[in-house]
């Protein structure tokens, strides 16, 4: 009989760190970027929004790193000079992509704001982009070594707490 892990994302705003605990240790450290609007729940916020959430979604497995997605799905593009040249503004999801869906009806679950509707991820951005900042249009960017690392260790369903 296997035993179950029970495996927790917490994302500290405040630092710009995601931690990752197993069965209630800390397993590593990475730094992150969330939203430069702050914190909110609100569709069309611009925001981070708090609060205890899951993964919904692992998408991108096998994908080359800086791998570019649009929609959740790979374009066909790798990330690199010349593209963030052609497009300066785009907000790049890069390498993998974790769907997060929120748990608390009424905070991050239904009506307006509903973070899986929102579309909010934890994924890879350029590794020109700066950590530890926040600058996010709403979700949890982290560089793609470190997206593609922690990718490996989630699963669906994991808990997330944003706060």
């Amino acid at each position: 009989m296997s035993v179950q892990t029970e495996q927790i994302l917490l994302v500290d705003v405040e630092s710009q760190t995601l931690r990752l605990a197993r069965d209630g240790a800390l397993v590593q450290t990475w730094p992150v970027s969330t939203a430069a609007k702050g914190l909110g729940c609100r569709e069309g916020s611009f925001q981070t929004p708090t609060g205890a959430h899951r993964i919904r979604a692992k998408i991108g497995a096998g994908q080359p790193m800086n791998t570019v997605f649009i929609g959740r799905r790979p374009t066909g593009e790798i990330f690199g000079p010349q593209l963030a040249a052609q497009f300066p503004q785009r907000d790049w999801v890069l390498s993998r992509i974790l769907w997060l869906c929120g748990e608390e009806k009424g905070l991050n679950r239904g009506a307006d704001v509903d973070s899986q509707r929102r579309y909010i991820y934890i994924h890879g951005t350029p590794d020109t982009e700066p950590m530890g900042v926040p600058r996010s249009h709403g979700c949890i960017r982290m560089r793609n070594q470190d997206v593609m690392h922690l990718f490996d260790l989630v699963q669906c369903g994991d808990s997330v707490l944003i706060s």
